[in-house]
Formats: structure tokens, C-alpha cells, sequence
């Protein structure tokens, strides 16, 4: 498995303000979408979440989102050496990607730009 970056993931409560920081501060252009009742903008490294509690409240247990070249690979890997993946491997907009929670307790999403289907 080859770890190619990561992205820190921060709930906000107002995503336009937050999105225009992040733009000054990086100099990279949000990239927006949705997906189920939350609104997301990366930016740089960022991945500004914004929606209902209910749903940040999962999102705010995943610590990171790690790139990687393959999550198939990303899955036997992390078995392997002792992670338990508690979901996918699954399809997304932008690739595939799964959760998993790691020895130590961390959980990270892992994420690749494998086109799907």
C-alpha cells in the first residue's frame, strides 16, 4: 500500500466562511459537493464539512481521510497487520474508499481516485 497524502477533515458550522479562509490561506479553489445531508468543500488539504449534527457527529469520530494508490491494497494490508476495516471497501463520486479503526483505536478513512464502474 502506498500512501500517497492526507487530508485533515474539519466540521464547520458556516462552509462559505470557511471555504473562503481556506481559499486565502492555501490558494486553492474549493471544490464543493454533497453527500447524504452534509455539504463538503476541499480545499488544499482541508475537507470542510458542514450539515446536520446527527450526521457530523460520525464524521467527527474519523481522524483523517489517507490517500492511497489502491484501496483493495489498502484493505489487505490494513487486515494484515491488525486494523479492523468496520466499512467498505466502497464505490464513491470521486473513487473508492473505506473506514477503518486501527490498533490504537484511530479511525481513518482511506481513500483512492480509482475511477468506478
Amino acid at each position: 500500500m502506498e500512501i500517497l497524502g492526507t487530508t485533515l477533515r474539519i466540521c464547520v458550522d458556516d462552509l462559505e466562511a470557511a471555504a473562503a479562509f481556506y481559499q486565502r490561506l492555501t490558494g486553492s479553489t474549493p471544490q464543493r459537493f454533497d453527500r447524504g445531508g452534509v455539504s463538503a468543500a476541499a480545499v488544499g488539504c482541508f475537507l470542510l464539512m458542514s450539515g446536520p449534527e446527527s450526521e457530523l457527529e460520525v464524521l467527527r469520530k474519523v481522524t483523517a481521510t489517507i490517500a492511497v494508490d489502491d484501496v483493495e491494497d489498502a484493505y489487505a494490508t490494513l487486515s494484515t497487520a491488525g486494523a479492523k476495516v468496520i466499512a467498505g471497501p466502497v464505490s464513491t463520486p470521486g473513487g473508492r474508499n473505506l473506514i477503518a479503526v486501527h490498533p490504537d483505536g484511530s479511525v481513518f478513512e482511506y481513500v483512492d481516485r480509482r475511477p468506478t464502474g
